[in-house]
């Protein structure tokens, strides 16, 4: 039973959040409430009235970036706290408008940041951890790993999957009273929490209490557990003997640096030999992990999942080190340039391998194995950033080197690894295309499509996408696993991408990628979002007039349908999977005149609607496609198909002074010929209406 006036902490930190809204949304003056929402009213950032998306994540980020007299921990001392990323928030609200497609309101945005920016700040909270954990966590310098979950989560839900990692310390290790039976009790950085596990035997010769290595204050990695729920009434959760356990050391420390000298400096890998391997003589080796990847074989019973860990010593020697079945759940404790020390591990020669390999012999993870690592230390890189975007920055500001010059620099620490690429993922500020270099990971854009076409000669679904913004244009090549999947994109349309990667080509110039199969990339078209238009705090109404041939970024606007006898109203085949016309060839092939596929099986009948727009200000002719063609005519394209010629010709006349709310691009932004096929779709017509809603 909780006391009386006892709060949930989730509850807790939620009210605290809500209560520095309250109080920065009086003090920064940036935005009032309404009966829409939210509206811009900072007259000193232009581009941010320019793009009300784009200052609803700034003044966004500025409400979860505590300063002042809320950078407090929990002991009442003033700390330094960050707040999220630029891209973090951006990419939040673009999620809660994907669950929310009838449109979100600045107070279920911010609620909806404010709880998920909370939960994760509570995962790095420490409450009542044991203090030889809280000395491990000063030096505590190393990027944790993907799946890892905290021991304060496995009681939350009472679950665990055989796929998550423990990143644990030990606190006690003893054996259960009148039985030969070894636990050891499991501590970890965020958690208030203990856990026991049940000892694997393969490791009890390393629990010695007084030569072991598994003892108090050691830090271990484990995956592959099976939790044992308590009893109901009794009892604590407890985790079940799992093999897949690595035991960390540290260079630094004495007795760690001793024991890798004394045990695994003798071997290298240019040592082993098959005559003595098959004498039976044992190995320990220690080596840098260079790569980790996945493989799979045909087996007799189905396909093998296998993971090929390369592997080098001090001597440069490589080899290969491999996991076969369930054994691929080790790989899932391993980051590429960790140190691995193999004590005893099994040597296949390329004969018995079931793989080809091209090394006289590999390693494999065998019954005697048992496994060491040193993790890499994360390295972070000091960034100077030129604030030539002229956005301000609001209180995230860090380190002015020099007030005195018109652009204002400031130094951001970001996580590098061994290679020297720098991860931008959680970046405090807006990158631009002006900012791309050599070695960048995890960076995010967001601009307008001005070119896009599919790679010619490559097997691979590959596409080029141009994304231009205020300071520049970039080809990006978009990596697919399979096939395009990022449905109707097109010339003009405003998009936020993350998860690129820039580097060097062997022509020396910059290339930026993305890959679909990457956890941390994403990609949201903004022009054809649902929620955007019933959203009032992240769009700002234009009039027809304001339309030019300079225009960015996706304009709203409140019309009417005009001119209705000037329409043109035709039903055309598109590729279901991109949403672009289809054109049959002379051999009677149906192609995606887009992918440039074969997709006679993924064909929909759709709208080619030209039409004039109207307003208080101005008329523009635009066309659109697809379900914003639909909307606007109030009928299916097969609908529309199936009526007679007749009642085709005059279905139009009756929308005469429909009113609609319509986003609008400019299709003709381009800097150049290449992509231009895409806009054949609609040679003569400038604007292109890429979503559209009845509105009374």
């Amino acid at each position: 039973m909780f006391p009386p006036n006892y709060i949930n902490p989730a509850v807790l930190g939620t009210l605290n959040l809500l209560n520095l809204v309250i109080r920065k949304m009086s003090s920064l003056g940036k935005y009032a409430s309404g009966e829409e929402g939210v509206s811009v009213m900072d007259t000193d950032q232009p581009q941010a009235e320019e793009d009300p998306f784009l200052a609803f994540i700034d003044y966004a980020g500025s409400i979860l970036s505590p300063e002042g007299e809320d950078d407090q921990d929990l002991n009442g001392k003033r700390v330094e706290t960050g707040g999220p990323g630029w891209s973090w928030v951006a990419s939040r609200i673009l999620k809660t408008c994907i669950a929310y497609s009838s449109g979100v309101t600045a107070a279920i945005l911010l609620s909806d940041l404010s709880q998920a920016w909370n939960e994760q700040q509570r995962g790095g909270a420490s409450k009542r951890v044991p203090e030889s954990i809280n000395q491990l966590k000063k030096k505590h310098r190393r990027t944790k790993l993907p799946n890892t979950i905290s021991i304060d989560a496995i009681y939350e839900r009472n679950f665990l999957s055989l796929t998550s990692v423990l990143e644990a310390v030990v606190l006690d290790a003893f054996a259960l009273p009148g039985t030969n039976i070894y636990m050891l009790t499991l501590g970890d950085f965020q958690s208030s929490n203990t856990i026991d596990l049940y000892l694997h035997r393969r490791y009890y010769d390393l629990v010695d209490p007084h030569n072991g290595v598994l003892k108090k204050g050691r830090e271990i990695f484990l995956t592959g557990c099976y939790l044992r729920t308590a009893a109901e009434g009794s009892g604590c959760p407890r985790l079940l003997p799992t093999e897949y356990l690595v035991i960390l050391l540290d260079e630094e420390e004495d007795d760690d640096a001793m024991l890798l000298g004394a045990q695994f400096c003798s071997d290298s890998f240019s040592t082993i030999t098959l005559d003595a391997v098959n004498k039976g003589v044992s190995f320990s080796l220690y080596a840098r992990i260079e790569s980790i990847e996945p493989l799979e074989i045909q087996g007799t019973s189905g396909n093998l999942q296998m993971k090929q860990i390369t592997l080098v010593d001090n001597d440069g020697v490589k080899l290969k080190f491999l996991l076969w079945g369930e054994q691929v759940l080790l790989a899932n404790l391993f980051s590429v340039g960790s140190m691995l020390a193999l004590d005893r591990p099994y040597i296949s020669s390329s004969i018995q391998s079931a793989i080809k390999i091209s090394d006289e012999f590999c390693l494999e993870y065998g019954s005697a194995t048992q496994l060491y690592l040193v993790p890499s230390i994360q390295h972070e890189e000091q960034v100077c950033v030129s604030m030539t975007q002229n956005r301000y920055q609001g209180p995230r500001l860090l380190n002015t080197l020099d007030s005195s010059q018109d652009s204002k620099v400031s130094q951001v620490s970001l996580p590098c690894d061994s290679r020297g690429s720098i991860d931008f993922s959680n970046y405090p500020f807006q990158s631009f295309v002006t900012d791309l270099r050599d070695k960048m990971t995890g960076i995010s854009l967001y601009g307008i499509v001005t070119g896009i076409f599919k790679e010619k000669h490559v097997t691979e679904a590959i596409f080029s996408l141009k994304i231009e913004d205020t300071s520049g244009a970039v080809w990006t090549k978009l990596h697919f696993v399979k096939s395009w999947s990022l449905g109707r994109l097109s010339i003009g349309h405003t998009v936020y991408i993350s998860g690129l990667t820039c580097s060097m080509t062997k022509q020396k110039g910059l290339e930026a990628l993305w890959f679909e199969n990457n956890n941390r990339s994403s990609f949201f078209n903004l022009s054809c979002l649902p929620a955007l238009l019933n959203s009032s705090c992240l769009h700002k109404f234009s009039s027809l007039c304001d339309l030019s041939s300079q225009t960015s970024c996706t304009q709203i606007c409140r019309v009417w349908l005009d001119q209705i006898a000037h329409c043109h109203v035709n039903t055309k085949f598109s590729h279901a999977l991109c949403g672009h016309f289809v054109n049959k060839t002379p051999s009677g092939v149906v192609e995606c005149s887009f992918c440039h596929y074969n997709c006679d099986a993924e064909v929909m009948r759709t709208f080619h609607l030209e039409i004039t727009l109207a307003d208080e200000t101005a008329k523009v002719f635009a066309w659109c496609t697809g379900q914003t063609a639909a909307e606007l005519l109030q009928i299916s394209p097969d609908e529309f198909y199936e009526l007679p010629e007749e009642e085709q010709a005059m279905y139009p006349s009756s929308l005469e002074n429909e009113r609609f709310m319509v986003a609008v691009v400019n299709c003709k932004r381009q800097s150049d010929g290449i992509g231009a096929g895409l806009i054949l779709e609609n040679e003569a017509v400038s604007w292109e209406i890429t979503r559209a809603l009845k509105w009374e």
